[in-house]
C-alpha cells in the first residue's frame, strides 16, 4: 500500500538549503557561511541542530572551520545543473553565478537531430532552432556545452532565440515563457556518460578520447506539453549529482 514518505530531519533540510546555495554559486568559495547562531534564529530551531547541520557539510568537504574567520565555503568543484540555475534565476533574478561566464556559439534554424524531433514531438526531419553556449568558471575554464532547442515554428514569436546575444541573464525558458504566454511546470532529466565528440573535446579542452556526461532536459508547461528540448554536457572529473533521502526501514 502506498504511504506518505518520511520528512529529512531538520538539520538535513538546512544543511541541503546551504548546499544548494553552495552549488549553484550563491556563496563562493571564501565566502562566510552563517554561524550557529544565527542559522538557529534564521530557521527557528535550537543550537544543536544548526550544528549538527553544519557539521554535516563539514563532512561533505563543502564547508570548513578557519580559526578567527569563522566558517567559510570550501574551493569544491561541481557541476551546475538547469535546476540548480532555475533554483538561482528564483533567489538572485539571474541564472548564471558572478563566477560564471557565457559565450553564444550558435543561433539558427537547422535540420534537427532525429532524438531531438522525437523530444519536441516534431516529425523526424523538421527543422528546429538551436542556441549553442560555452559557459566557463573562474579558475577552471570551460565547464559546460549547453544546446537548446524548439520547433522552428517557434520563431515568430520569440525571435530573439536566433540572435547570437545574450538574452540579458533572463534564460531561454523565461524567455519563451514571456513571449508565448506559457508557463514552465516541470522538467524531466536523462543522464548518461559517452565518449566526447571531436568538438565537444576542443570547446572543453579535454585531450585524446575522453568520456563526458551529458544531461538530456526536457520541459514542460502545465498542460504537459514540451516548452524545450536541451542538452548539456560537462567534462569529468567533476561530480554532479547530489541526492539525500531517508533510509526506511
Amino acid at each position: 500500500m502506498p504511504e506518505i514518505k518520511v520528512v529529512l530531519p531538520k538539520y538535513l533540510q538546512i544543511a541541503g538549503h546551504i548546499r544548494d546555495q553552495i552549488l549553484r554559486g550563491d556563496l563562493q568559495p571564501g565566502d562566510e557561511v552563517d554561524s550557529e547562531r544565527k542559522i538557529a534564529e534564521a530557521w527557528k530551531v535550537a543550537r544543536p541542530t544548526a550544528t549538527r547541520a553544519l557539521e554535516t557539510l563539514r563532512h561533505e568537504g563543502l564547508i570548513e572551520s578557519q580559526q578567527g574567520s569563522g566558517t567559510r565555503v570550501r574551493d569544491v568543484h561541481t557541476h551546475r545543473r538547469a535546476a540548480q540555475r532555475y533554483h538561482r534565476y528564483r533567489a538572485q533574478g539571474a541564472q548564471y553565478a558572478s563566477d560564471e561566464s557565457m559565450e553564444l556559439l550558435e543561433a539558427g534554424i537547422v535540420d534537427g537531430p532525429d532524438h531531438v524531433a522525437d523530444a519536441l514531438g516534431l516529425e523526424r526531419g523538421a527543422r528546429v532552432m538551436v542556441r549553442r553556449r560555452l559557459i566557463s568558471r573562474q579558475g577552471s575554464g570551460p565547464a559546460e556545452v549547453a544546446t537548446s532547442w524548439w520547433p522552428a515554428s517557434l520563431a515568430e514569436l520569440a525571435p530573439r532565440l536566433l540572435e547570437t546575444v545574450s538574452l540579458g541573464g533572463i534564460g531561454s525558458v523565461r524567455y519563451v515563457e514571456s513571449t508565448t504566454g506559457r508557463t514552465a511546470a516541470y522538467a524531466r532529466d536523462q543522464v548518461s556518460a559517452r565518449l566526447a565528440t571531436a568538438e565537444e573535446a576542443q570547446l572543453l579542452q579535454l585531450g585524446g578520447t575522453s568520456a563526458v556526461l551529458a544531461y538530456r532536459h526536457h520541459v514542460y508547461d502545465s498542460s504537459d506539453a514540451i516548452l524545450e528540448y536541451a542538452e548539456s554536457v560537462y567534462p569529468p572529473d567533476v561530480w554532479s549529482v547530489e541526492q539525500e533521502y531517508p533510509i526506511e526501514g
